[in-house]
């Protein structure tokens, strides 16, 4: 792991804010306003999240069922009743995070936002998060319309470098789930693992070499970053 990196990379909607059991229960609510018999349990959510990208989870939902929907427009509903929830109640930043980009911004190493997850949903999650992290903060974001393959597809994270006019060895990645790792990983940057409680308990690949319940300046290099 670098002693100073020049970028940290938060992965994931999930490294931010803990949202997965309000986005479960607004794709429930979508489906509900669309007719659809469908009612995605916690345990059932849990193992769907293996796969990153909400619209594809509703594509292969609907496959695996034989039912024929538009996901594209599911996926907007489900967007606008998580919408109403983060309005309504706001959100609170993971154990850590905050502090972390205010030592990195001290330290002077950049912050990327690397997901692929729509640029609606992006949008929420800093509407949740104001006054508490800026979208501001970031000098990369990312979402689902800028990239041919989501995670585990490394793309968005070479995107990333690639905006950032950095080196894969120069920046440090957080990432939520297993899958969403191995992206970081596939595009040969550093890793710690953030897991929420989606993948709470689950194995990180093991090239992951520091999997932690609260972020801290040492599992980033940032310890002597701005000595």
């Amino acid at each position: 792991m670098p002693t100073s990196p020049k970028a940290l990379l938060f992965g994931a909607i999930g490294t931010l804010a803990e949202t997965s059991e309000l986005q479960r229960q607004a794709f429930n609510a979508a489906f509900r306003d669309a007719g659809l018999d469908w009612s995605w349990g916690r345990e059932e959510y849990r193992e769907m999240l293996r796969k990153p990208g909400g619209q594809d989870r509703i594509a292969d939902y609907a496959d695996k069922t034989g039912v024929e929907v538009d996901a594209g427009r599911l996926h907007a509903a489900k967007v606008a009743h998580f919408r109403a929830r983060v309005q309504e109640d706001g959100l609170d930043p993971r154990p850590g995070v905050a502090e972390l980009i205010a030592d990195a911004k001290a330290a002077d190493v950049r912050l990327g936002f690397v997901t692929t997850t729509g640029s609606d949903t992006v949008d929420l999650l800093f509407e949740g998060l104001e006054g508490k992290i800026a979208r501001d903060d970031f000098a990369f974001i990312g979402d689902r319309d800028m990239v041919t393959e989501g995670k585990p597809s490394a793309e968005i994270y070479r995107l990333a470098l690639q905006h950032l006019s950095l080196s894969a060895a120069e920046a440090v990645a957080i990432e939520d789930t297993p899958e969403s790792a191995q992206a970081a990983l596939a595009a040969q940057i550093t890793c710690v693992g953030f897991p929420g409680e989606a993948a709470r308990g689950r194995t990180f690949p093991e090239d992951v070499k520091h999997v932690v319940d609260r972020l801290e300046p040492v599992f980033c290099g940032l310890v002597n970053a701005a000595a």
